[in-house]
């Protein structure tokens, strides 16, 4: 049974502002691509092929634009509307009808992974129960917050907390399975008035059936809500492909080397970029596949 993925890229991006009066937060961009390529990458690299994107009705048309329906990718995307922003759980009420009773993994627009052997260690996710990331920041108040036992048995999942127990936040990339959306239904607004995240993962915590991965040293991981957060990822993606010569989340690469189109269509798909450095990039992979 594959698993189906969605890109939550709503909201109305307020710390940005005023970069994102006019545009998307997940359309800024982030050294040589718009965000939501980072993202929708972790998807791609965990194998996955058919995507909802889940924005607002007045950005929708912008993504539709960028990305179409996937089929140059060899892949499926598909597009729903999120009328207000009402908490990342709300993703699986929208998404509802997409995911049909499988399991799936949800991403958050405005999030960016990296690291060694991070595609091996997503395609390896079991399609039971749930399964989220933890990494160590210095503000810990602004995320999902969790708490373990000496044994790194988690004991708590606090949403946003004034004093937080550890410093291990949840990161914006979760799978989960089908059960999730049954749970999701059953959810009632928190006293921020949104559809909670964090209830969704006690849920799964609370039946024993919550694994926590840790992105330790050698990943890094940004959440880039906002314009220091922003510099500091275009910083790390430039420095990266600057120093190896090689590119983060390019999705016709990634389709590439998943098997999912061929060295024709990469040719195809780099043809109208030819004249920049994306699509010279493109060009060179052709004949040189490892």
């Amino acid at each position: 049974m594959a698993r189906k993925g969605i890109v939550l890229a709503g909201g109305t991006g307020s710390r940005l502002y005023p970069l994102t009066r006019g545009v998307s937060k997940q359309m800024m961009p982030v050294y040589d691509k718009p965000l939501i390529y980072y993202s929708l990458s972790v998807l791609l690299l965990a194998g996955i092929r058919e995507v909802l994107v889940i924005s607002t009705p007045d950005h929708l048309p912008s993504f539709k634009n960028l990305l179409g329906d996937g089929t140059d990718l060899g892949v499926s995307f598909e597009y729903a509307a999120q009328a207000e922003p009402k908490g990342i759980a709300d993703a699986f009420r929208v998404g509802a009808k997409f995911i049909d009773g499988k399991a799936v993994s949800l991403v958050l627009g405005d999030n960016i992974f990296y690291g060694e052997g991070l595609p091996r260690r997503l395609s390896a996710i079991p399609e039971t129960g749930a399964t989220i990331f933890t990494y160590a920041v210095q503000d810990p108040q602004r995320y999902g917050v969790v708490e373990v036992d000496e044994k790194r048995n988690t004991i708590t999942i606090e949403e946003k907390p004034d004093n937080p127990k550890s410093n291990l936040a949840v990161t914006g990339l979760y799978f989960y399975d089908s059960d999730v959306v049954e749970i999701a239904a059953g959810l009632t607004p928190s006293a921020r008035g949104e559809i909670e995240i964090t209830d969704v993962n006690n849920a799964y915590l609370q039946r024993g059936d919550l694994t926590i991965e840790s992105l330790s040293r050698g990943y890094a991981w940004f959440d880039t809500g906002t314009h220091d957060s922003l510099l500091d990822a275009s910083n790390y993606i430039a420095t990266i492909e600057r120093r190896q010569g090689l590119k983060i989340a390019c999705l016709e690469e990634i389709a590439w080397r998943q098997g999912w189109i061929d060295e024709a269509q990469v040719a195809r798909l780099a043809q109208p970029m030819a004249q920049c450095g994306y699509g010279q990039y493109l060009l060179s992979l052709i004949g040189d596949r490892p």
